[in-house]
C-alpha cells in the first residue's frame, strides 16, 4: 500500500477501536468515532473517498469488511473510480522480452510509479502490446505449435488477450476464423466503458485477394462475421512491435497502405462501434515514420520526415470530414539514422521512443524533454501507451450485468 493509503487504513482501525471503547464504557473521543461511522453509513461519501485511492490499495481494502468489499466490487463504484482515474492518466511502457511481461507505469517526467508483472503471461512467445483504453490492454502473440512450421504460424494467426494490469486479470479470446494470409485487428471500446469489440481482418483463401472481417463482442462472448470488406489495414508485421491502430471517441483508425508500397501509409480506414467503415484522406504525403494518436480526444497524425529531420503534427477535428489542421511543425532532436520504435500521446504531449532515446514533446511550449530509463530496463523494442488504472473486468461484463445474463 502507498503511504497515504496505509495511513488511511490505520486511521480507520483506530476509529473502530475508539467506537468499541464507547460501547464498553471507556472514555472515547466520541466525535471522531461518530463522524467516521456516519461516513461509512453514507456510502456515497465513502465511495467518493475510496474512488481516489490506487487500485493496489483498493484490492487490499476489500478485506477490511464485507461492506467495503461489496462497495468496491459494485458497478457504481467501478464507474466512479474510472471517472476519477481518467482525469490523471500516466504512461505504460512495455519493453519487449521473451518469456517475461513487465509493465512500467510512468509519469510524464520519467518517474516510474510501479513495475507490474502480468501473471499468466509467462513464457508466451512474441507477446506484443496493441492498445490501451480505460485500464484495459490488448496483447497479441503468434502461437508456437510444436512440430509445425513456425514461420507459417507466425504469418497467419495470433492469440488475442485482454488484460487489466492493475487487477492482474488476463482473458484469452476464443479463436477466430482460419486465415491463409496475415491478419490485422483493432479494438473499439463502447458503448459502455467496459464493453468492447475486436475487429479482425482475414483472408480465407491463400490464392485470393478476398478480405473478410469478423467482430468479437464482449457482450456475446463470440465472433460474428460481417462479410467481405474492400480494404485491409497495414498488417502488424509492417508496423512497430506494438499498435497499428488507435481508438478515438468511438472509432478505430488504421493506416491503409499506399498503392504499390505495403509499408507507407496512403490513407486511413475508420470503423465505428456500429460497424460503419469509412476512408479518410491524409493531409500530406507521409513516410513510413507516421503514427496515429489521440490528442485531447481528436484523431491526430504524427509524421516524421527523415530528410529534413522535422516532425509535423496534424489534428482532425471532425472525423466525418478530411479537413486536417496542422497543429505544429518542429525539428526533432534525434538523427535520421535512429529508428522510431513508437509514438504515443497524452493530453498535450507526445512521447517518442527511438532506438536510443525516450523523448517527450510538449505541444504547448514546443519543448523536448529526454527521459532516462537506462537503469530501469533494457531498451528492447519498447512500446508506450497512455494508461489509466481501473477495476474494469477483462471479459467486458460488470457484476450486475453478469447476474442479469445468468
Amino acid at each position: 500500500m502507498t503511504n497515504w493509503s496505509t495511513r488511511f487504513f490505520l486511521r480507520r482501525k483506530r476509529l473502530k477501536r475508539k467506537f468499541k471503547m464507547f460501547e464498553t464504557g471507556s472514555k472515547p473521543i466520541r466525535k471522531r468515532s461518530d463522524a467516521w461511522y456516519e461516513v461509512e453509513s453514507a456510502e456515497d461519501i465513502l465511495a467518493d473517498i475510496l474512488s481516489r485511492v490506487p487500485i493496489k490499495s483498493l484490492l487490499a481494502f476489500k478485506s477490511v469488511s464485507k461492506q467495503w468489499r461489496r462497495l468496491i466490487e459494485s458497478s457504481t463504484f467501478i464507474k466512479l473510480q474510472l471517472r476519477w482515474s481518467l482525469e490523471k492518466p500516466n504512461y505504460l511502457i512495455y519493453p519487449y522480452m521473451d518469456g517475461l511481461v513487465n509493465l512500467y507505469q510512468t509519469k510524464g517526467n520519467g518517474e516510474i510509479i510501479e513495475k507490474i508483472t502480468l501473471f499468466g503471461c509467462e513464457d508466451i512467445y512474441a507477446l506484443s502490446l496493441l492498445c490501451s483504453c480505460n485500464g484495459l490492454l490488448c496483447f497479441i502473440n503468434y502461437p508456437f505449435v510444436p512440430d509445425s512450421n513456425r514461420e507459417l504460424v507466425y504469418l497467419i494467426d495470433f492469440d488475442i488477450r485482454i488484460c487489466n494490469p492493475a487487477t492482474h486479470e488476463v482473458y484469452l479470446l476464443p479463436k477466430g476464423s482460419p486465415s491463409e494470409k496475415k491478419i490485422s485487428i483493432g479494438v473499439a471500446f463502447g458503448p459502455k466503458p467496459w464493453e468492447y469489440k475486436v475487429f479482425r481482418f482475414f483472408h480465407p483463401k491463400y490464392d485470393s485477394d478476398d478480405i473478410k472481417c469478423e467482430v468479437y463482442s464482449s457482450i456475446t462472448g463470440s465472433w460474428r462475421g460481417i462479410g467481405d470488406v474492400q480494404y485491409c489495414p497495414i498488417g502488424i508485421l509492417y508496423c512497430p512491435l506494438g499498435s497499428n491502430h488507435v481508438y478515438v471517441n468511438g472509432k478505430i483508425y488504421w493506416f491503409l497502405p499506399e498503392e504499390g508500397d505495403i509499408i507507407t501509409p496512403g490513407s486511413i480506414l475508420s470503423v465505428d462501434i456500429e460497424e460503419n467503415f469509412k476512408v479518410i484522406s491524409l493531409p500530406d504525403e507521409v513516410t513510413a515514420h507516421a503514427f496515429l494518436v489521440d490528442l485531447e480526444g481528436f484523431l491526430s497524425l504524427v509524421a516524421v520526415y527523415d530528410d529534413d529531420q522535422v516532425v509535423d503534427v496534424w489534428i482532425l477535428h471532425d472525423s466525418n470530414e478530411s479537413n486536417w489542421e496542422k497543429k505544429c511543425s518542429d525539428y526533432v532532436p534525434f538523427s535520421c539514422v535512429d529508428s522510431i520504435n513508437f509514438v504515443a500521446a497524452r493530453k498535450t504531449e507526445i512521447f517518442f521512443i527511438t532506438s536510443d532515446q525516450y523523448l517527450i514533446y510538449n505541444l504547448d511550449n514546443g519543448t523536448w524533454t529526454e527521459l532516462d530509463f537506462e537503469d530501469d530496463f533494457e531498451s528492447n523494442l519498447p512500446v508506450v501507451l497512455p494508461y489509466t488504472e481501473s477495476l474494469l473486468p477483462c471479459n467486458g461484463i460488470l457484476g450486475s450485468e453478469r447476474e442479469h445474463n445468468n
